[in-house]
């Protein structure tokens, strides 16, 4: 090790310059290119009878998929029932499949509103609008589909 050092430190003439060679200087200057402008489309949004109207009726369409959810899954938890600890393709596994995928139908139903109203906030976070409004609603329906979630998670974890 110690003779590798020492050949580091000689004075010989045998190793090439470090100083910078002509090829290496650069001269001119150089300049950022032009930032790309980012072009966001404009939403469309239908608020047919105003902004209100049209939170109204997107909660209020969510509340019914809601309702519908409730009422099937009570069916659907007895059908999962009945077929946890059966085999895959059994009757009764079969039948808690199609219970699941019924919940799943309402679950979506609720969905819907709820992309509408990603989109008005959207739109209207973009456009540097007030967004209190969507926002609540936003969050009444999330609340809703949360729970249709965690219930459909629950019972798919019951059966296999």
């Amino acid at each position: 090790m110690l003779f590798a050092l020492g050949a580091c430190a000689s004075s010989g003439s045998e190793y090439p310059s470090l100083s910078i060679r002509d090829s290496e200087r650069t001269e001119g200057t150089f300049e950022s290119p032009e930032p790309k402008r980012l072009d966001v489309p404009p939403v469309e949004v239908d608020l047919t009878g105003g902004l209100d109207a049209r939170l109204d009726s997107l909660v209020t369409a969510a509340r019914e998929a809601h309702a519908e959810f409730n009422r099937i899954e009570p069916g659907a938890r007895q059908l999962v029932d009945a077929a946890s600890g059966s085999e895959v393709a059994s009757d009764r596994w079969a039948a808690a499949q199609v219970a699941l995928a019924e919940l799943d139908s309402a679950r979506s139903r609720a969905a819907v509103p709820l992309a509408d109203l990603d989109a008005l906030y959207t739109a209207n976070r973009v456009a540097a609008d007030d967004i209190g409004k969507i926002d609540i609603a936003r969050r009444t329906v999330i609340a809703m589909v949360r729970e249709e979630d965690a219930v459909l998670a629950a019972l798919r974890g019951s059966i296999r």
